[in-house]
């Protein structure tokens, strides 16, 4: 090691105190219990407490903590119904508040934050397995375009910090997430939650026949919130540069078989039909994840093993 490089501050010191905006939801909870575990200071704020969206607020609330780092894990997301009907919010909101954390965090001299997008700032038929270079090299799925086009302006902003004031921000793009604290609400929630929720109605109402949107053929990836937390982790203190990082497990699976892994979870054993004149979304959608491999990450949750705890988490969370 060079004398510059044993000279320079850690990426996140040891016992590092964290300011995690959206602590409360799927990807925000999980990376907070992490931090925690590894000894870390986390700080939060309820929605009620702090708006992300109000700069002004947000930026004195930075100043005055002054966290060793942020992770902006705060957004407004849902599925394609959601995307669809609401697509204002959707960029609207999410572009308040990675402006409000992002510009906050620079003002109140935080040189370390990890801004977290989605998988969907890709082109809708990018070559897959999705690398890192593929983003805006096409046209993105028309269902959540606004929602993506936030993302990518979440991207811009970090890289820009990095540029002009040498700040150490990086960005790190998950695949399809799942696991306890999901949004099980049937207007908004993502396509695992969504099917846990219908399965599990469908056996409490004794249907015979779940039918569900589009046709099933659509492959998608789905990473735990586990391991996405030990993904951050990982790359809060071993990761300093502008490209953004893929999260994911690099394995995918077509959502029919999704469908009949939830149902099987479930328990649910009647027919599983298809609506094929409502949307299926972008094709497929795998990462390259050799990126964030070649730092050491390995997701450990099973697929499987992770519907059947989410099912648990939900039946006991009575929301």
């Amino acid at each position: 090691m060079t004398s510059d490089a044993a000279s320079s501050p850690p990426l996140l010191p040891p016992a590092a105190r964290v300011f995690v905006a959206g602590h409360r939801g799927l990807v925000g909870s999980a990376v907070a219990r992490r931090l925690a575990a590894e000894g870390c200071q986390v700080l939060t704020r309820t929605r009620d407490e702090l708006d992300l969206r109000d700069a002004e607020r947000t930026a004195r609330f930075l100043r005055a903590e002054r966290p060793d780092a942020v992770v902006l894990a705060a957004a407004r997301v849902g599925g394609i119904m959601a995307n669809s009907t609401y697509p204002v919010p959707f960029l609207e909101d999410n572009l308040r508040i990675q402006l409000s954390v992002i510009a906050g965090a620079h003002a109140a001299d935080v040189d370390r934050l990890l801004f977290l997008g989605s998988s969907c700032i890709y082109p809708k038929h990018a070559p897959q397995p999705i690398r890192e270079e593929s983003l805006l090299t096409g046209p993105l799925e028309p269902t959540n375009e606004p929602y993506a086009l936030a993302k990518i302006a979440g991207i811009c902003q970090v890289q820009s910090y990095r540029r002009q004031f040498g700040r150490r921000y990086i960005s790190a793009m998950p695949t399809n997430l799942y696991g306890p604290g999901d949004n099980f609400d049937p207007e908004t929630s993502h396509v695992l939650p969504a099917l846990i929720r219908r399965f599990h109605e469908a056996k409490e109402a004794g249907r015979e026949e779940v039918v569900l949107w589009g046709s099933g053929t659509p492959r998608r990836e789905f990473l735990h919130s586990d391991d996405l937390a030990r993904a951050c982790l990982l790359l809060l203190r071993a990761y300093d540069d502008e490209t953004p990082v893929n999260v994911g497990c690099g394995q995918d699976l077509a959502i029919a078989e999704l469908a009949a892994l939830v149902a099987d979870a479930v328990g649910y054993r009647g027919r599983i039909g298809w609506d094929t004149g409502k949307p299926d979304g972008t094709p497929r959608k795998l990462l390259d994840v050799s990126r964030l491999e070649k730092l050491g990450f390995a997701p450990r949750m099973p697929l499987e093993t992770g519907i059947r705890e989410t099912y648990r988490w939900w039946l006991h969370s009575g929301s």
